[in-house]
C-alpha cells in the first residue's frame, strides 16, 4: 500500500492544485467575469461532449489497462496500442458522419429559448473527439505507472488555460465567442501533449495487425464502451436534461454546487491512478488475498480523507455563497446530496477497479443500463417538478442505488467487503463534525469564517485520526509530514 499512498498523494496533490484553479474559474471568474447564459452555455457544451466521448473511445483506455500485462512480447504489446489509436478513429468518423446527416434536425432542436447553442454544436463533437484520445494516451502511460504528467495535464492544464482566457475576455482582449472557441482549442493542445509524451514512453511500430485473442478484447472493449458511458451518462446527464426544460443560465448555477461537491471525488480520482493497474495485475495473478487488503484499506483511506472534505464544504456552503454572486445562489440541499454521491463513491475504494478488470464488468453493465433509464426517468420528473433540486434529487437516488449495487456484487463474486471496524467509526465521526460544525458560525467576513472553521475542523479531525489509529498509512503520511516541517 506505500507505492499507492505515495503516487495517489503526489497525485492528489496536482488534482487539488486543478481543483483551485477550478474553483477560482467556477466560482468567481466565470461568475463575475462572464453573462450567465454564456457560463452556462459552455457548462453545456463540455456536458454533453461528457456524454458523447466514450461512444468515442469504444472503452479501449480500459481495456490497454487489462490487457497490456497479459501480452509478453513487444509485438503483441504494439499490435494492441495500435488497436487503442485506430478503434477511435473509426468510431468518430462513424458519429461524424451521422452528425453531418441530421445536422439541421440538430440546430432545429436548439431553437427558441436557448438558441444560444446553434453556432457552437459541432464544438461538442471536437471537444468529445480530443477528450478520447487523451483518455487513451493517459491509460497509454499508466500501464507503464507513470500517471504524474497524465494527471498534470488532465487536472491542471485546461483549467489554467482557461483561466488565462477569462482574463482575456475580462481586459477585451478576446471576444466571448473566441473564448468559446479557445477552449474547445485547449482541449485539442492538451491531446497533442500527453500524446507525445505517451509514445515517449513506448513507440510502437504502426501496423494493420490485430492483437492476439483480438475477440475478448473486442468483446471486453465494446462492453466497457457501454459501462463507462453508463457512469458519464449518470454524470452529466442532469445537466443536459436541466437545459432542456429550464433556461440555460440554470445550467451554470446547478454546474457551480456540483463542482463543490465534486472536490470531495479528488482523493478518489488520484488513488485510482495507480490502484485500477495494480488491481488488474492481482486478478491476472489470481492474488485473492492482496486485492481483499488492497480493497478494505483504499476504501477506509479514500473514506477518512474524503470525509474531511465534505465537513469543510458542507459546513462552510452557506459562507462559500456569500462569495459569489447572488444570482447563482441555489439551495444547500443540491450541494448536500452530490457531496453524499462524492462520498459514496470514495467509500467504494477500488471497486470500479475490480469490476471492470474482472470478468464480472458484465452484470455492472446491465445494472448500470437499467438505472440510466431510472435516472433519466427520476429527471423526467423531478426538474420539471423542482428545477435544479430535482436534478440533485434524481442524481442521489441512482448513484446511491448504483453504488449499492457494484458493493453487492463484488461482495456476491470476490465475498470481499469494503467495511471494517474503522469504516463505521470514521462515518460516526463525520456526521458528528457536520453537524457540529455547522452550527459553528464567527462573526466574521465569509472568507475568514470558511479559513478558521476549516482549520479548526481540520485539526480537531485528523487529530482524532492520528491518535485512534484508524489508519496505519494516513498515521505514517502524518509522521512524514511532521518530520518535514
Amino acid at each position: 500500500m506505500g507505492i499507492i499512498i505515495n503516487q495517489s498523494f503526489k497525485n492528489m496533490v496536482t488534482t487539488y492544485i486543478g481543483f483551485g484553479i477550478g474553483a477560482v474559474n467556477t466560482l468567481f471568474l466565470f461568475t463575475y467575469f462572464l453573462e450567465k447564459e454564456y457560463y452556462g452555455l459552455v457548462s453545456y457544451l463540455l456536458s454533453a461532449a461528457n456524454l458523447i466521448w466514450p461512444f468515442l473511445v469504444f472503452g479501449v483506455h480500459s481495456t490497454l489497462i487489462k490487457f497490456f500485462t497479459s501480452y509478453k512480447t513487444r509485438g503483441d504489446q504494439d499490435r494492441l496500442l495500435n488497436f487503442a489509436l485506430i478503434t477511435p478513429a473509426i468510431a468518430g468518423l462513424i458519429i461524424g458522419v451521422f452528425g453531418l446527416l441530421f445536422y439541421n434536425y440538430l440546430l432545429e432542436y436548439f431553437k427558441g429559448e436557448n438558441d444560444l447553442v446553434q453556432p457552437f454544436i459541432w464544438l461538442i463533437f471536437l471537444i468529445a473527439m480530443a477528450t478520447s484520445y487523451f483518455e487513451v494516451f493517459f491509460s497509454w502511460s499508466k500501464i507503464y505507472y507513470k500517471s504524474a504528467f497524465g494527471n498534470l495535464m488532465k487536472e491542471v492544464f485546461h483549467r489554467l488555460c482557461i483561466s488565462i482566457l477569462l482574463f482575456g475576455v475580462y481586459f477585451r482582449w478576446i471576444s466571448v465567442e473566441f473564448f468559446i472557441y479557445g477552449i474547445s482549442a485547449v482541449f485539442v493542445i492538451r491531446t497533442i501533449l500527453m500524446a507525445m509524451y505517451a509514445f515517449s514512453l513506448h513507440r510502437p511500430k504502426f501496423s494493420f495487425k490485430f492483437p492476439k485473442n483480438i475477440a475478448p478484447v473486442v468483446k471486453y472493449s465494446s462492453l466497457i464502451l457501454l459501462a463507462a458511458s453508463v457512469a458519464t451518462v449518470l454524470l452529466d446527464l442532469d445537466k443536459v436534461m436541466i437545459e432542456h426544460y429550464l433556461p440555460i443560465e440554470n445550467v451554470a448555477i446547478y454546474g457551480i454546487a456540483v463542482y463543490i461537491a465534486t472536490v470531495i471525488s479528488v482523493p478518489q480520482k488520484a488513488m485510482h491512478q495507480i490502484t485500477n493497474p495494480l488491481t488488474a495485475e492481482m486478478l491476472n495473478k489470481k492474488d485473492r488475498s492482496g486485492l481483499k487488503e488492497l480493497y478494505e484499506k483504499s476504501s477506509l483511506n479514500l473514506l477518512i480523507i474524503s470525509g474531511l472534505i465534505f465537513i469543510w464544504i458542507i459546513t462552510n456552503v452557506n459562507s462559500l455563497y456569500e462569495l459569489i454572486p447572488e444570482e447563482y445562489s441555489v439551495s444547500i440541499l443540491v450541494v448536500l446530496l452530490i457531496s453524499l454521491v462524492k462520498l459514496y463513491d470514495n467509500f467504494l475504494g477500488n471497486n470500479n477497479s475490480i469490476l471492470f478488470n474482472s470478468d464480472y464488468y458484465r452484470i455492472v453493465l446491465g445494472v448500470g443500463v437499467i438505472l440510466v433509464i431510472v435516472a433519466f426517468v427520476l429527471n423526467l420528473y423531478f426538474i420539471p417538478q423542482f428545477g435544479v433540486e430535482g436534478a440533485a434529487i434524481a442524481s442521489f437516488i441512482a448513484f446511491a442505488a448504483y453504488n449499492t449495487s457494484k458493493i453487492f456484487i463484488v461482495f456476491k463474486k470476490f465475498r470481499i467487503h469494503p467495511f471494517t471496524s474503522k469504516s463505521w467509526l470514521t462515518m460516526i465521526l463525520v456526521i458528528a463534525f457536520s453537524l457540529g460544525f455547522y452550527f459553528l458560525n464567527f462573526p466574521l467576513h465569509p472568507f475568514l469564517n470558511i479559513t478558521l472553521k476549516s482549520i479548526l475542523a481540520g485539526v480537531l479531525y485528523l487529530g482524532i485520526i492520528y491518535s485512534f489509529r484508524f489508519s496505519e498509512d494516513i498515521n505514517q503520511m502524518i509522521d512524514r509530514f511532521l518530520k518535514r516541517s
